[in-house]
């Protein structure tokens, strides 16, 4: 199939970008940078904007930065970006761990950070390390700008507290402590498809104790998120073989999982388990 017609309107700034999106979002006006999503959608007939606000010509949404002790990325950085690490301290290590779980090394090269968060797919890897990390995104509008926390963006399947004349400018993710370990694991039938369970986790080494430790799961539920009675099981705790055991029991029982005509809630919820402890394994090598 074909896409239905459409309008193209090229931006070459931010402010331009905006000033379009004011103008064509109330008549289904959309932004477009890599298109992953949006392109298969118009393609199969699903999406029919009448507008198409490109962005691709704004040299400062192409640009990935360190700025007061966070990764700044912005609307048009590539997933390819991460191939290579982008700071040298933890968080560059573990955003290279995971982009190579990203659907195709092509989609890659086009697909962008800030694509997957207004998407926001629940199996996306990009939203689950937002949700985990506690990323803050950056809303531009010809009415200002607003920066919304990961815990108020996500608000169900493929829906976030952008508004529809909105444009994500940029992802803010904060830099995790030098001694960080952090560990990313997904499971899919296939390499490339979608995910059917992932588990992100971080923890700083206190001497014989577990700090700060993160936990989150994605592709199980609506959206991404930590998963709080895991994480107090391990607080304050050492690491242990048991520990973890006990966490990733926890964060299974947990979880209320999606469910369709290929895999039942209960797989879903027996993935999570088993991510949760390879993740740990990853992190803990």
């Amino acid at each position: 199939m074909k896409a239905g017609s459409f309008e193209w309107h090229p931006a070459r700034s931010a402010d331009e970008a905006v000033a379009l999106l004011a103008q064509y979002a109330p008549q289904d006006g959309r932004v477009i940078a890599g298109g992953q999503s949006l392109v298969p959608s118009m393609a199969l007939r699903l999406a029919f904007p009448s507008h198409l606000i490109d962005i691709n010509g704004v040299d400062e949404f192409a640009k990935v930065r360190v700025e007061g002790g966070e990764l700044v990325i912005g609307a048009c950085v590539r997933h390819a970006a991460f191939h290579v690490t982008v700071e040298p301290g933890p968080l560059g290590r573990l955003l290279v761990q995971v982009v190579h779980d990203i659907a195709h090394y092509p989609i890659r090269q086009r697909g962008t950070f800030c694509g997957s968060l207004a998407n926001a797919d629940p199996a996306s890897e990009w939203c689950l390390v937002a949700a985990v990390l506690g990323a803050k995104m950056v809303a531009r509008s010809a009415r200002g700008t607003r920066v919304i926390p990961a815990a108020d963006w996500f608000q169900g399947i493929m829906t976030t507290a952008l508004a529809e004349d909105e444009l994500l400018a940029e992802v803010r993710l904060p830099l995790l402590p030098a001694g960080t370990r952090a560990g990313f694991y997904e499971f899919s039938r296939r390499a490339g498809d979608y995910a059917l369970a992932m588990a992100l986790v971080s923890w700083r080494d206190d001497g014989d104790a577990m700090r700060d430790v993160r936990i989150g799961a994605g592709a199980v539920e609506a959206q991404p998120r930590r998963i709080a009675e895991a994480e107090a099981l391990l607080e304050g705790h050492p690491f242990t073989p048991a520990a973890i055991e006990a966490a990733a029991a926890a964060a299974s029982a947990a979880v209320d999982p999606l469910e369709d005509v290929h895999t039942s809630a209960e797989y879903r919820r027996d993935l999570v388990g088993t991510a949760v402890r390879r993740a740990f394994a990853q992190a803990g090598s």
